[in-house]
Formats: structure tokens, sequence, C-alpha cells
């Protein structure tokens, strides 16, 4: 099938079980248009004006940071922020985990660009810290630290091993940066406010359209001098846009709605994990929840997976997952869940009844 067409089967389905629930445009713009009008808002230039710099000042005094700076994506916010770390301690050398987003999604481009050199940090399917950071012989600039680490299902490090790692960076002056790209997952599965994850980390990059299910956008928070450094770089790559309006408006007026979802999407994560149980040809990563979102592997390959997926939603009208991958062993796939409203949103039975199709087409191979 193509893209469209597994848009369009998707958008048939009474019953989508990952992520947030995505609103038409007509009826999003809407929505933007009457906040916007209800809060007198006006458009920014080039990023200056009451709305953004309200918004970058709320986020950085939730994560005790003195500046932040609105961006349009994550990609440009990581590697400018990484990159000027090594310019500052004239020392290219990042550590980043095997799965860190820059090496798996963002097509080499602290590469091509020269930002940086990585060095790859710790083993590829479990979260790293401190010993492995210390047993590279060269000192790097700068690591960053994805929380969670979505590429293992979406795995924390232990509280006290984070803090350690904190403790470590500072006395060796390693710039400890952070992919918060679900830092608000993040602190909801800690039990932890945003500061308390954020304090020890030198820079933070959080999205906008993930957790918060905004139309995009990120925003780099650090020090006044980072952020002006970053205001800089951003610049001359093509990163301030004429209107960010749009965008902040998206972010900003769900924003507080969606961090007061997190906990219940938490709680239906670990009812999802409980029901697991029943379903034992299924195997979650990580064994238990750590925040709401897991992988499922499954005992078959990606393609019978693929196919379960589109038969169970022209039948059923139920859409179990996105997109399913091979897994390391031979015949066996995997896929990402992240657990938004729409699971908040379904019966103890429908998430039941969900699984046990995808379990017997397991069975049916």
């Amino acid at each position: 099938m193509t893209d469209t067409e597994l848009q369009l089967l998707k958008q048939q389905c009474q019953i989508v079980l990952p992520g947030h629930r995505m609103e038409s445009p007509a009826t999003n713009f809407r929505s933007m248009a009457d906040w916007c009008e209800a809060h007198h808002i006006r458009d920014d230039l080039y990023g200056e004006g009451e709305l953004i710099q309200r918004f970058e000042q709320k986020v950085a005094g939730m994560l005790g940071r003195p500046a932040g700076l609105f961006c349009v994506t994550g990609t440009m916010v990581q590697a400018t922020v990484l990159r000027l770390a090594c310019e500052q301690r004239r020392n290219p050398l990042v550590a980043l985990h095997p799965t860190s987003h820059i090496l798996v999604h963002e097509r080499s481009n602290f590469q091509i660009h020269q930002d940086f050199i990585a060095l790859l940090t710790g083993p590829p399917h479990r979260v790293w810290g401190t010993e492995d950071l210390s047993l590279h012989p060269e000192k790097p600039a700068a690591a960053q630290y994805e929380l969670p680490m979505r590429e293992i299902g979406g795995q924390l490090p232990d509280w006290g091993a984070l803090d350690a790692l904190k403790r470590y960076c500072r006395t060796q002056d390693i710039h400890l940066h952070m992919d918060g790209a679900r830092l608000w997952e993040a602190a909801c599965g800690y039990g932890k406010t945003l500061q308390e994850v954020a304090e020890g980390f030198d820079s933070v990059y959080v999205s906008f359209y993930k957790g918060i299910g905004a139309m995009g956008g990120a925003m780099l928070l650090g020090s006044t001098d980072l952020i002006a450094k970053a205001r800089l770089s951003f610049q001359r790559q093509g990163g301030n846009l004429f209107r960010f309006t749009p965008y902040v408006v998206a972010a900003a007026m769900q924003f507080e709605r969606r961090l007061a979802q997190m906990p219940a999407c938490l709680e239906r994560t670990r009812a999802i994990f409980r029901m697991l149980a029943q379903f034992p040809r299924f195997k979650p990563n990580p064994s238990s929840p750590q925040v709401n979102m897991l992988h499922i592997h499954l005992p078959v390959d990606k393609d019978h997976a693929t196919a379960a997926r589109n038969h169970i939603a022209a039948e059923h009208g139920i859409w179990l997952f996105n997109q399913a991958v091979h897994a390391a062993l031979p015949g066996h796939s995997v896929f990402e869940w992240y657990v938004g409203d729409q699971a908040t949103a379904l019966s103890e039975t429908e998430l039941h009844r969900a699984l046990s199709l995808l379990h017997q087409a397991c069975e049916t191979r």
C-alpha cells in the first residue's frame, strides 16, 4: 500500500492505539484562531514579539534555565549546541549513545557539516552512565543524553546513576546536553519536576510536536551566552523564520493541558503492561513501565506484522501501530507504542480486544 492509502486506512479506523488524536487542519486552525483572538495575539517578527518571548521565558523558568530560544527543528538545535560546546573547549569529540537520534535519524548531518566527531558510548541495548563515559581514553568536549531513550523502548537511567553522570561531567568540564524531546514524559516517569530533571545539564532541547502534539517546533534552554551564540548560528543556517507565530501558538495553546495529561498516560501504560501479561507471544521492552511509551516485540517478521495490522484495520476498524521494523532475531519484529490520549480514551475491553486480535494474527502466521 502507498503512504496515502495507509493514511486513509488509518483515518477510517474507529480505534487508534498509538499517540495523541490528530485533528484535521481545518479544526486545528480554527482552534488556533479562537485562542489567538481570546489572548489578543500579535505576530512576531523574526522571533521578536511578546508571544514567543513570553513562551520562551515560561519554559525556561519551568526548567530552571536562564534563557530559552524557540527554533524550527530539534535537528538544528542539537547539532548547533554540541558544535558550540566543542568550539568553546577546542575539542571536537562528543559522546553519543549508539541509538542517539543524531546518529539514527538525522542523516549524518554533523559529519557532512563537520560539526564534531562522535564517540560511541555505552552498549546499544541499554542505558549508559558514568562508567561508560569514563572508559574513553580521550575526554570529550560534550556528551548528549536522551531522556528517555526512545530506540530502546523509552528507558530511563536510575535516578542515582543520572545524578552521578551529572556530577562527573561537571568535574571533568564536559558539556552535558539533554536530548529532551520527551522530557515531559521522563519527568512524569521519575516523579520529579522538570527543573529537578534538567538540573545539572548545561543545555536542554525540548520538542513541541511529540508529547505536546503541536505543529512543530523545538526550544533550546541554557545560559544567556549559549542562547545568544545559538541565535546567531540559527540565523546563519536559515532557521530564523519571518513568522514563528503559528508554531508557537500551536504549542502554547495546549502546552499545560498536555503536561497535565502525562500522569494519566503513564497510568494507562501501567495498565497496558499488566494486560500484556495475558499475551505471552508479546515481549515488551522495557520489562516494566518507565514512561508512557514502550516497544513490543512480536514473533513474526516485519512483513507479517504489517499485513496483520492492515487486515485488522480494514476488517475491525482498529489501528494497532504505525510502523513495524525488523528485530535482531530472524523472523521477529518490533513496533513502538506511544501511549497518548487515544489510548487513555479507550476502555480496557477495547484495549484487550485490540491486543487479542494481534495476538491471534501472530499465532496464525
